[in-house]
């Protein structure tokens, strides 16, 4: 299934948005994406935004009353067409409560990844606020709901963070909220720069969670690449393209697409529309080519269940070894600047697109794990890290049109 990252702050907006993705050429999920006023907690300035009839980036759920988004969804959301609250908050609590309200029992976060890249809020105050989200969640099956949490810890910082990390913390989210009381579950991982890195990173995943979450209904859930994104609409093409085939050839049961208009401005519903339709014809064609290699093992199995070990014996209570990872610094996000994130640990992008550890900081891995090739990485090497994909994307298209208006110029044939 593919899934867009889509909201918009007027309900008939929205509506017309859900609407034209389920009527999508593929199979679909709705999605309400949140607007950046409720994110942070300022429900106040989200109800002025909608009072003046502001634009906004997202649909503020709190700030709405309920029977507008009730009639919003009506015969929009259904048994064929699921619809997920997406946030991106440190703050889950009010937006949680109002989507329970309305009977939306999907969602996304997670104590860790809603809190280090979002916020400066401490890590012990998600920490308790995302175990409540989950007992408000687990309680409506009461009422015969089947509540759903996605954890975002295979997505956080992802472009400079090696893979280990992100499945670690991702696996870590799941059992966090596992042991809080939630049965459905989906484990996220976010495309990065090496194809064959990222299958062994979702093989990796899948392992740890078939031997972790026994008694869990859960699948993996993909995202399309979240760093920089190619500018051209080709280069945004073929890179959707691929975490397609990433998703296919992983197993994986959904794909939280991206536009080409990513690298531009906020998309509209009908770039949406294209890419799910994109993503879905790619993965159709990889199915019908026939299976995947087996990935190759570098490690990444052995790194992850090291660094989730090491959390787990830390405390029999998650949350509380989440924290006391943090704090040792045995979990520690590259380049992230939270105040509780150690911040002594770095990745980085090698030649091939693979991301390597430059530096392990305290983090509970053989000093092997470390690249030495990268004891003096520059700051123009780290930018270039982080415009891999745009640049390997973008760039057959800008070399073309740089040939043509080269063959184009009369003067060039003098030179």
């Amino acid at each position: 299934m593919v899934q867009p990252r889509m909201g918009m702050g007027e309900a008939a907006a929205m509506r017309a948005g859900l609407l034209a993705v389920k009527r999508a050429a593929a199979d679909t999920v709705g999605t309400l994406t949140i607007d950046s006023y409720t994110r942070v907690g300022r429900h106040d300035a989200a109800r002025i935004a909608l009072d003046q009839g502001q634009d906004l980036n997202g649909y503020p759920l709190p700030a709405h009353p309920a029977a507008t988004t009730r009639a919003l969804l009506d015969g929009v959301w259904d048994d064929s067409f699921p619809v997920q609250v997406r946030h991106g908050s440190a703050f889950p609590l009010p937006i949680v409560r109002s989507a329970i309200d309305l009977g939306l029992v999907a969602t996304e976060g997670g104590p860790v990844s809603y809190c280090l890249p979002y916020s400066r809020r401490p890590l012990r105050e998600s920490v308790r606020d995302w175990a409540r989200c989950c007992h408000l969640l687990a309680q409506t099956r009461t009422a015969g709901a089947d509540p759903h949490l996605e954890t975002f810890g295979g997505c956080m910082l992802g472009q400079l963070c090696p893979p280990s990390l992100l499945v670690a913390i991702s696996v870590l989210e799941a059992m966090f909220f596992h042991q809080h009381g939630l049965r459905s579950i989906s484990l996220s991982y976010a495309q990065q720069t090496s194809p064959e890195q990222d299958a062994e990173a979702v093989a990796a995943l899948r392992h740890l969670a078939t031997e972790l979450l026994p008694d869990t209904d859960w699948h993996i859930v993909i995202y399309t690449y979240m760093g920089l994104f190619p500018r051209t609409p080709e280069g945004a093409t073929r890179l959707l393209a691929h975490s397609a085939r990433l998703a296919v050839h992983t197993g994986a049961a959904r794909l939280v697409v991206k536009t080409t208009a990513e690298a531009h401005r906020i998309p509209t519903v009908s770039e949406n529309v294209t890419a799910l339709e994109v993503a879905s014809e790619a993965a159709a064609r990889e199915r019908a080519a026939g299976p995947p290699a087996v990935p190759q093992d570098t490690g990444v199995l052995e790194e992850a269940r090291s660094l989730v070990e090491a959390v787990l014996v830390l405390h029999a209570d998650i949350g509380t070894a989440l924290e006391s990872a943090f704090t040792r610094g045995y979990l520690d996000v590259p380049y992230c600047l939270h105040p509780d994130n150690a911040g002594r640990a770095r990745g980085f992008v090698d030649r091939d697109g693979r991301v390597h550890w430059a530096d392990l900081g305290a983090l509970p891995l053989p000093r092997s794990a470390r690249c030495l090739s990268a004891d003096r990485l520059s700051a123009s090497q780290l930018l270039a890290s982080l415009s891999y994909m745009a640049a390997r994307f973008d760039a057959p298209v800008l070399n073309r049109a740089d040939h043509t208006a080269r063959a184009s110029d009369p003067l060039e044939f003098t030179k």
